[in-house]
């Protein structure tokens, strides 16, 4: 059986998502991420486009505005859906972690 393209999300997935919780355009989206971030995780805007495109077929996202080349997007129901599935995948990690090791060391 094929694999869901989205059953799991990388990590440029996640922010990219996380950060439309709010409009944003991409220069708005690639901004977001690298401050949310403190500059960890950086998204490529060739990577973005894509990114943005596959989620707007997905329905993860809409596309809410379009002037000239420059377009803005907002998260919908559905991708909050998905992004808290996302964050209850990663949170059963860390207690998976976390009953082997003990709380991280900071």
């Amino acid at each position: 059986m094929p694999r869901n393209r989205f059953q799991t999300l990388t990590e440029q997935m996640f922010y990219v998502l996380l950060c439309l919780d709010t409009e944003r355009s991409g220069v708005e989206i690639l901004d977001a991420v690298k401050a949310m971030t403190d500059g960890r995780v950086s998204v490529g805007s060739g990577t973005l486009y894509n990114l943005l495109e596959q989620f707007v077929y997905a329905g993860f996202i809409c596309e809410t505005r379009s002037e000239g080349r420059r377009r803005s997007y907002v998260l919908t129901e559905l991708g909050r859906e998905t992004l808290q599935r996302e964050y209850e995948r990663i949170s059963a990690q860390v207690e998976d972690y976390r009953k082997i090791f003990g709380e991280a060391k900071t």
